[in-house]
């Protein structure tokens, strides 16, 4: 039957299994029902109309029950019958698998057994998935068991073949490119990375390989990588901003950078190198070749012309291969700053050596490079000693073999603490005092430079040190000094805050020691003594003194009159840095005396004013009956009047020269009228001084006989003239050798000199009488001041007053010296060129 042989050609069908079993027994049954309707519709139609009375007769019912046991007659027979079937073809599948499962096992053993022989690791990647299939011994590409680090690339591969890999892995995966690379990874192993699609899957396999394979892939990947650090190393000379070049085993040059091309007008590195542009002279390219001959680098600093302009260049050719390779470092600029740089450090060694400071300087080999003169004095060391360049050591050696250098305990680590700052780390310099055992005291400044070296700056604070000390002492005296003065003293500070004062004036102002030490300013002190004071804006000027800005720093003066009747002179003089200081002296009692002496004085200036009022007009009054006087004497000594006895004679000559001198003092004293009142006027002219000497001379002639006083006139004979009032020079004159005359003795020697130094000129007059006392030698020109005691010198006093007031007039000056017992000479000097004076009192 169609269905049963289809059973069983399934059945039949190799590889078939228990698992078809449901299937047919399905199918059987169907069958089966098939069958038992075909035969009943069959039997009908056979017996025919016989048979179906009979028929007729059983119920439909029965029929059905009929045929229903006889289908499940039928089916049973049927499914035994495939079940043993089933059995039989389920044995030989089974048996048929076996034989397959083992072959299979064989082929898998024999695989593995091959693949063992060659180390590798696989990964697969199926369908879709992205987790991918690892399989092999991946401590091949990885230390880590984990299978993992297989796929993290990086870290086993160089960063380059890496991302190649990576990149042939993503191909694969997506468009199923094969792909075959031969890599070394980073421990240095040679590795072949192969990838194919196969049946739908990406597999990469990796694995290890030897013999000529691996030294082919070693030397590929050198290969590559050499590759690329030519490119490297070609890509960074070229961007270079100096010339650099390669030539060949024949000195022709092969390749050049830009800056090169530039530096020899080319237009590029092709055209250089094709035309051959050569940057160095003849003289130096004569010299290279021979080191390049010889196989040894040519260094050398050479000028040479670059892109037209003359540049110095550091040259560095060496042999390389089969050719050489050079380098040029433009160093014109370096050349001119080292050159400026030793103009300038000579500079500096001169300054250095000009300075009080002792300075010495040491490299980094611990040797000194520089040492100034101070220091040579300082220390007192040879210079064929410093010239030899001695270490630090030997210099702290010889020191200390002098004791000069600080007393140590242990002095080998002395010195290795001290030379520790030539290996410090920062820059920042160490200061160090140094008590030497000869009394002096240094500061020693460790400075260490980037260089390794170290510079010594050694300052002598001894005089510093004596000097502080005795500031210090004289602040203590100072302090003691001002804290014992009768005087007040504040000091205020730029701030406006007291900074000093003395017990005097805490005292003065009654302020407590407590508020002062604590700094009060300006305006709090003020407050303090505002209630002591008559008038509070005294305060205000001193707080305006004490607070004035720089321009408007002047000293000030204020008197304060207190409450209690008391008077207090104050001062306030500007200090440097801003401060200002105020004192405050108690003046009540000289207030008292000075107002006592200014009533008297007003008293004896109202008296001598009216003495002088008196005197002047009673000179006017009495000059009209002397010249009466006068004028008749002169009738009567006439002959024409009549004659004269001699005893008349010489009564008459008694009053001419009593007139005579009456007069002269009458006329003194206008004079001194008219020069107080300001209106004398100096009639200037040419005035023959010769002639004027004679003058007063012949004016004094009668006094120096009748003295007996010899007179000696020493002019000099350049005297010529010079511009004045004749008549004042003769009264000026007179007066000086009247008045010499007086006070000498009988039989003395009276001397005038006269002689032209410079723009001057100079009258002596000088005698051999018994001298004035210092203290009386100031008021020789007093009006009406006389000490005839115990001379023949008789007047008013008025003769230096009228010969001081004539000279002052003329713009001269009058110097007087002399001393007891040793005479007295009176200076007159006046200018020899007067200019023309519109009033005397001018």
């Amino acid at each position: 039957m169609p269905g049963l042989s289809r059973v069983e050609d399934a059945s039949d069908q190799p590889g078939s299994s228990a698992r078809r079993l449901p299937k047919g027994l399905a199918t059987l049954s169907a069958a089966t029902a098939t069958l038992l309707a075909s035969t009943a519709l069959a039997s009908a139609e056979i017996a025919g109309p016989a048979l179906s009375e009979v028929l007729g007769t059983i119920r439909a019912h029965e029929w059905a029950a009929f045929g229903l046991n006889v289908g499940v007659v039928v089916f049973g027979v049927v499914t035994a019958i495939g079940l043993l079937r089933s059995r039989a073809s389920a044995a030989a599948d089974a048996q048929s698998a076996r034989r397959e499962i083992n072959e299979l096992r064989l082929a898998l053993d024999r695989s593995a057994e091959l693949l063992s022989l060659d180390p590798h690791v696989i990964v697969v990647w199926g369908g879709d998935r992205d987790e991918p299939d690892i399989a092999g011994d991946v401590t091949l590409v990885t230390d880590l068991p984990s299978p993992r680090r297989v796929l993290a690339f990086g870290a086993w591969l160089p960063p380059e073949p890496a991302a190649e890999l990576e990149r042939a892995v993503d191909a694969l995966r997506q468009s199923g490119t094969p792909f075959i690379l031969d890599l070394v990874s980073q421990g240095g192993q040679p590795i072949e990375a192969e990838g194919r699609p196969i049946g739908g899957r990406a597999v990469l396999r990796l694995r290890h390989v030897a013999g000529a394979r691996a030294e082919l892939v070693r030397l590929r990947a050198e290969h590559d990588a050499l590759v690329r650090e030519t490119a490297a190393v070609r890509s960074f000379l070229g961007s270079l901003a100096l010339p650099v070049w390669l030539r060949d085993a024949d000195g022709r040059i092969t390749w050049v950078n830009t800056a090169y091309a530039a530096a020899t007008d080319a237009a590029d590195g092709e055209q250089a190198v094709s035309s051959g542009a050569e940057l160095l002279a003849a003289a130096d390219r004569n010299e290279a070749a021979k080191a390049r001959s010889a196989r040894t680098p040519f260094a050398r600093r050479v000028a040479a012309v670059a892109a037209g302009q003359r540049r110095i260049f550091d040259v560095v050719e060496r042999p390389a291969g089969l050719g050489s390779a050079g380098m040029a470092v433009d160093v014109t600029e370096l050349e001119t700053i080292r050159s400026e740089l030793s103009v300038e450090m000579e500079t500096h060694k001169r300054t250095l050596d000009q300075l009080a400071t002792a300075v010495a300087i040491f490299d980094a080999g611990k040797r000194l490079v520089f040492n100034n003169e101070a220091f040579r004095q300082l220390w007192d060391l040879e210079p064929a000693f410093l010239h030899q360049a001695p270490t630090d050591g030997d210099i702290l050696d010889r020191l200390r073999e002098r004791r000069l250098l600080p007393e140590q305990s242990n002095f080998r680590e002395w010195k290795r603490a001290l030379h520790q700052i030539y290996e410090a780390v920062d820059t920042e310099p160490r200061i160090l005092e140094w008590p030497l055992p000869d009394g002096r005291f240094l500061r020693v400044v460790q400075n260490p430079d980037p260089a390794g070296g170290v510079t010594y700056v050694f300052e002598d604070l001894t005089q510093r040190l004596q000097l502080e000390t005795q500031v210090q002492a004289l602040g203590r005296v100072q302090r003691e000094t001002i804290d014992n003065l009768d005087e007040a003293v504040a000091v205020f500070g730029p701030d406006g805050r007291l900074s000093l004062s003395n017990r005097a004036f805490a005292a003065l102002w009654e302020i407590k020691d407590t508020l002062l030490e604590g700094r009060p300013t300006i305006e709090h002190v003020a407050a303090l003594c505002l209630s002591y004071v008559r008038d509070a804006r005294v305060w205000t000027d001193i707080r305006g003194a004490v607070t004035a800005v720089a321009d408007e720093r002047q000293p000030r003066s204020v008197r304060i009159d207190r409450n209690d009747g008391s008077v207090i002179d104050t001062r306030t003089a500007p200090l440097p840095g801003g401060a200002t200081l105020v004192t405050f002296r108690n003046v009540t009692d000289m207030v008292m005396v000075e107002r006592a002496l200014t009533e008297r004085n007003e008293a004896l200036e109202s008296a001598a004013k009216l003495r002088n009022d008196f005197v002047h007009h009673v000179s006017y009054q009495l000059r009209t009956p002397l010249t009466t006087i006068i004028g008749f004497a002169q009738v009567l000594d006439d002959p024409s009047i009549g004659p004269l006895n001699d005893k008349q004679r010489e009564y008459l000559g008694y009053i001419g020269a009593s007139s005579t001198s009456l007069l002269s003092i009458i006329d003194d004293v206008l004079d001194l009228a008219t020069i107080d009142a300001g209106v004398m006027q100096l009639e200037l002219s040419e005035v023959d001084i010769r002639a004027a000497i004679q003058a007063a001379v012949d004016a004094v002639r009668d006094r120096i006989a009748e003295n007996q006083i010899r007179l000696e006139t020493r002019i000099a004979r350049d005297i010529g003239t010079f511009k004045a009032d004749a008549q004042r020079i003769r009264q000026v004159l007179f007066n000086l050798l009247t008045n010499a005359i007086g006070f000498s003795d009988r039989g003395g020697l009276v001397v005038l000199d006269a002689a032209r130094e410079g723009e001057e000129i100079i009258f002596k007059v000088r005698d051999q009488g018994r001298g004035i006392a210092p203290d009386l030698v100031g008021r020789m020109f007093e009006r009406f001041e006389t000490r005839t005691s115990g001379t023949r010198h008789r007047g008013a006093g008025l003769g230096l007053s009228i010969v001081q007031s004539f000279v002052h007039l003329h713009r001269g000056r009058i110097e007087v010296e002399s001393a007891p017992g040793a005479g007295t000479q009176v200076k007159v000097s006046l200018p020899a060129n007067l200019e023309d004076l519109s009033k005397a009192a001018e």
